[in-house]
């Protein structure tokens, strides 16, 4: 069977060479799992996501769901599936047992997720949308509101959404005007709008939860003046039981290019004067806290990226293994066969692009599940600290660089199925409209870049970023062990030592409060960053399969030579190309910030 979500042998390596997944067995917290119930549990999530999932992917783009007498409907099938997703644990696969989890590594609780965003990344994202909820609660709600509605979201009876976005404001969060009025009883009446709330209607729960920003009439201008409330769909009683239906209207539904299968919904709150909403946390605080949903989202987010990018790669691969057409450029005989054009060294050249653009940002969304883990695992109070200096740094870069590049991954599969590729009888054009959400989804590549270069660099004192340098020197010098990763590890080193010396001078320059200037060529920026992060990726992987080669198992020569080749690829290919925009963002080029309106 040809693989269609992601590579078997591919998670082995990153879970067991290059992350050491059972090491994380040795904690006390995961001492009751092994390599074996590992991949059982990847076993299952391929098994739903192949049966489940996969099927009504096309089914679910081409019939997306329908506003009907004030409810979304959907097609049936997303139904069942997300109730085998719960049943099976995968809903709180890292959760405790205690609390009916699976108590697994969030390392292996991504790697299952990952299956299910291949399979059917719309499908999926309820259930992505509500463990962020869930854990949003858990971590900032009271004893009551989690036990009102925590509980029946980690049972799998609520589910769970983030209302941020207001139709005058978009991504401008401290231009919000949906206000909470308190009232006698302790709770809050909403009033306002939501625009492009995903997962807002559907009737595959009992409730939904919704975690809305809002005002309180003496709050403070700006972001520091939002507030977090939990808006539900149904009211609770205080057995439990569903109350009447809360003044929460579903105003329509988004039609989007793609990723169809999730609702996308505009809702009012407060139309008739009575959306109750219970404040979470302290008063003014809520953007603080919703920071934690919206990072967890943007890791999702660019997990999906990378899934639907998989997903085409390894389309065009099979494709190109099976379609022949021409002959090589000496065949000089046309009566001779026809090769498959997997022999064509164009569609070599577009096959291996995508290969270093996926199994690139693939290593890294794992690399930084696996912070998740040091974060609240690791030994020692200063390794959790580093780890989570280290995550903040990277999830910018977790987020934007697949949603660009795992998108120009499926813009190649498209290429090479020639006039196939853009036919909706194949699946590949539907990736590609997929995924070109991402760019956009939980913040723009603009705005990701705004917050690395003017935030992430510098927080803490810079801790994460010289984290960062010290682990790319680190394997820099570990690959100087393999004569053969020469010519690899030079253009990483020659980056590094560029991408410091202007990272320098920029974060010199907004210190010294030049930051308009500074910030002009920011998307730049966060390409060259990306690419450092990701070609350093590459070398650990390409370290891993110099030692696969050298033990010497027969069967993964060839594994491990597709690694060496996709890493020499984006290490002599993709790396050096860098230096052009470290020039113009070296120079202050100010083409961009210096256009003017009457000029276009």
């Amino acid at each position: 069977m040809s693989e269609t979500l992601l590579c078997p042998r591919n998670l082995a390596f990153e879970l067991y060479e290059v992350l050491d997944a059972e090491a994380l067995t040795q904690r006390e917290r995961f001492a009751d799992h092994s390599r074996e119930t590992f991949n059982a549990a990847v076993d299952t999530a391929r098994s739903i996501a192949e049966n489940l999932f996969a099927p009504h992917n096309r089914k679910a783009d081409e019939n997306e769901p329908i506003y009907q007498n004030g409810e979304a409907v959907l097609i049936p099938e997303v139904k069942p599936a997300v109730d085998a997703f719960i049943e099976a644990g995968f809903h709180n696969a890292s959760r405790s047992f205690d609390d009916g989890g699976m108590q697994l590594p969030n390392l292996l609780a991504r790697a299952c997720f990952a299956h299910f965003q291949a399979a059917n990344v719309g499908t999926s994202s309820y259930a992505m949308l509500t463990m962020g909820a869930s854990h949003l609660i858990e971590t900032f709600g009271s004893e009551e509101q989690k036990q009102r509605f925590l509980q029946p979201m980690i049972e799998g009876r609520f589910f769970g959404t983030m209302a941020l976005t207001e139709p005058h404001a978009g991504s401008s969060l401290s231009d919000l005007r949906t206000r909470a009025e308190p009232a006698a009883d302790g709770s809050y009446r909403l009033k306002g709008n939501k625009i492009f709330i995903s997962g807002g209607d559907h009737p595959l729960s009992e409730n939904i939860v919704h975690m809305v920003l809002a005002k309180l009439p003496d709050a403070p201008p700006g972001v520091k003046g939002i507030s977090l409330f939990i808006v539900p769909k149904f009211l609770v009683n205080d057995d439990g039981s569903l109350g009447e239906r809360n003044d929460v209207i579903l105003a329509g539904l988004f039609h989007k290019m793609g990723w169809r299968g999730t609702t996308s919904t505009a809702l009012n709150f407060g139309d008739n004067g009575n959306c109750v909403g219970y404040l979470v946390g302290e008063p003014h605080k809520g953007l603080s806290y919703m920071f934690q949903m919206m990072n967890e989202a943007r890791i999702g987010v660019g997990m999906g990226a990378i899934m639907l990018g998989y997903a085409g790669y390894l389309y065009s691969l099979n494709y190109a293994r099976e379609r022949p057409q021409g002959r090589l450029p000496d065949g000089k005989n046309p009566a001779s066969a026809q090769v498959p054009i997997i022999q064509h060294t164009d569609i070599k050249r577009m096959l291996l692009t995508q290969k270093a653009y996926v199994e690139g940002a693939f290593d890294l969304g794992l690399y930084a599940a696996r912070l998740v883990d040091e974060q609240h695992t690791a030994p020692s109070e200063d390794d959790r600290k580093h780890a989570h200096e280290l995550l903040d740094l990277l999830t910018p870069i977790v987020k934007s660089w697949p949603s660009e590049f795992c998108l120009k991954a499926n813009e190649l599969a498209i290429q090479i199925l020639g006039g196939h590729g853009y036919t909706r009888e194949y699946p590949v054009e539907q990736y590609y409209r997929d995924n070109r959400l991402n760019p956009i989804h939980e913040g723009t590549q603009g705005i990701q870049s705004l917050d690395l270069l003017a935030r992430k660099l510098s927080q803490n004192g810079g801790a994460g970023l010289r984290q960062l340098v010290g682990l790319i020197q680190g394997t820099c010098q570990r690959a100087g062990a393999f004569s053969s990763l020469d010519p690899l590890r030079l253009p990483l080193e020659q980056l590094l030592a560029r991408l410091t010396e202007v990272t320098q001078a920029l974060l010199g320059d907004l210190m010294a409060g030049k930051v308009n200037q500074t910030l002009a060529n920011s998307a730049l920026y966060l390409k060259v960053f990306g690419h450092a992060v990701i070609g350093w990726r590459w070398l650990e992987q390409a370290i891993h399969a110099e030692q696969g080669l050298a033990d010497g198992n027969p069967a993964d020569t060839d594994f491990y030579r597709g690694k060496l080749q996709a890493a020499r690829y984006f290490l002599t290919w993709e790396v050096p190309s860098c230096h052009h925009e470290l020039a113009i963002l070296a120079s202050r080029d100010d083409t961009c910030l210096t256009m003017q309106d009457s000029w276009f």
